[in-house]
């Protein structure tokens, strides 16, 4: 099998400034513009936002056959507050929200509706063959207990037969004799494995790097190394994820992802470091392109089988 490498979103900030090119400026050829050169990606704006059957209907038209999309989950599905206006304005009546207008604790009905609506609207990608997982983002407040293993089996079945692709961010899932407990709930879920590349930080807010596979389904995502922002009070997620791979960072992955590669199903290295670097003479570029456009050469280079833009 083959290595397939992308990027965690193909519209944030960096990507939008600094990697398109003059005239491409519409979603439609940003989208085609990315898949000339990736042949996979992620949906960030679904964290933020359910989406629409119409915008994944556009998606699946705008790439070629064999592109993927990975969808990430709604906030509310991953036990994340949203904002009531985050909802569908037909759902906003059933949520109780704070003073702030956070949703924290919706019902399990409200929950199980959002499910539904997120399912409906990505199916044009499953009928299309271009849907690959559900990421489920877990908040780095939710620890490794009882409570938290009943929501995940709950969250099972509420995404029926699409894949469920879990990313846990607090350390005591993936620590001691834990980790073989989580790995193997994970294979009887079932649900794949979402390894992690991020900084080496004191504190239990990012899960260590462990390399493993609970599925046929083996899935890198690459945050960066930023140690001075991860945890910087008040700091934007294009801070926290500031960080320009060195090849030599790069590199480490080669012989883990040859492994990989080597059993039998897909592998796929997703780049979500989204900040912005400047070159030898001070013009700047997106990391994120940069960084999975040289991860590509560099398989190559090492005799990695990696999957080519369609």
């Amino acid at each position: 099998m083959s290595v397939r490498v992308g990027t965690c979103s193909w519209a944030d900030d960096s990507l939008s400034k600094l990697w398109y090119p003059p005239g491409v400026s519409s979603a439609e050829a940003r989208l085609r513009w990315y898949a000339d050169h990736f042949d996979t990606v992620e949906v960030n704006s679904s964290y933020y936002a359910l989406p629409t059957a119409e915008m994944a209907t556009a998606w699946a038209q705008r790439t070629p056959p064999g592109f993927v999309f990975h969808v990430k989950a709604f906030g509310m599905m991953t036990r994340h507050p949203v904002k009531v206006e985050q909802l569908p304005p037909d759902l906003r009546s059933q949520a109780v929200f704070d003073q702030r207008g956070r949703v924290e604790h919706p019902s399990q009905e409200l929950r199980s509706e959002v499910f539904r609506r997120f399912l409906q609207a990505v199916a044009p990608l499953r009928d299309a063959g271009k849907l690959g997982g559900v990421l489920m983002q877990l908040p780095p407040y939710i620890v490794a207990k009882p409570e938290s293993l009943a929501y995940l089996e709950w969250a099972r079945e509420q995404l029926r037969d699409a894949e469920m692709l879990v990313e846990f961010r607090h350390r005591s899932w993936l620590t001691g004799e834990q980790a073989d407990r989580t790995l193997d709930f994970l294979r009887q879920l079932p649900a794949s494995y979402v390894m992690v590349d991020a900084p080496d930080v004191a504190g239990n807010n990012v899960a260590p790097t462990v390399i493993a596979r609970t599925s046929d389904t083996a899935y890198l995502r690459l945050h960066g190394r930023n140690k001075a922002t991860w945890n910087r009070r008040g700091g934007s997620a294009s801070e926290r994820f500031d960080h320009l791979y060195t090849r030599a960072e790069l590199s480490e992955w080669l012989e883990p992802l040859r492994e990989l590669a080597a059993e039998p199903g897909d592998v796929w290295a997703m780049f979500n470091n989204n900040g912005r670097s400047s070159d030898a003479s001070g013009r700047p570029f997106a990391q994120a392109p940069a960084n999975a456009a040289e991860m590509v050469e560099l398989l190559h280079l090492a005799g990695v089988p990696v999957a080519a833009a369609r």
